[in-house]
């Protein structure tokens, strides 16, 4: 798979609503994960959606999840740029660069779900999650 790049959308307590309309508008595949079932047994989050991906035939794509209680959520600035792929040393280049300056929320590093994984903002606020796919055994 080549890399890719792509928006991702943060909600409070909505992802699944928002991502089924926009799959009502655009069309396409629409794939959901809860929390619950990556293993958080606390239900004020088990049933919300840890990731959400939408990709239509016209080749667009589109990512989501609500926002956890504990982490800021502010309308307005719920977007990041979402990196993924599985060319490794191309996607760590591009967490390299783009982590220098930057404050780094979640290192890049394997994550329950098998793959790694990190959060940065870069130096101009913008924020970035890179996702790094293992190979499938």
């Amino acid at each position: 798979m080549a890399s890719r790049l792509n928006p991702y959308l943060s909600f409070r307590d909505n992802a699944r609503q928002a991502m089924e309309f926009y799959q009502n508008v655009f069309g396409g595949n629409l794939t959901l994960s809860t929390f619950g079932e990556a293993g958080n047994p606390d239900p004020a989050v088990a049933n919300q959606v840890m990731h959400a991906m939408l990709e239509t035939d016209r080749g667009f794509t589109l990512m989501a999840s609500d926002t956890p209680p504990e982490m800021e959520y502010s309308p307005g600035n719920n977007i990041s740029i979402s990196l993924s792929g599985d060319d490794a040393d191309e996607l760590r280049g591009y967490w390299k660069q783009l982590a220098e300056g930057g404050t780094v929320s979640v290192p890049l590093e394997k994550q329950m779900w098998g793959d790694e994984f990190g959060m940065c903002v870069d130096r101009f606020g913008i924020g970035w999650m890179v996702n790094i796919a293992q190979p499938q055994a």
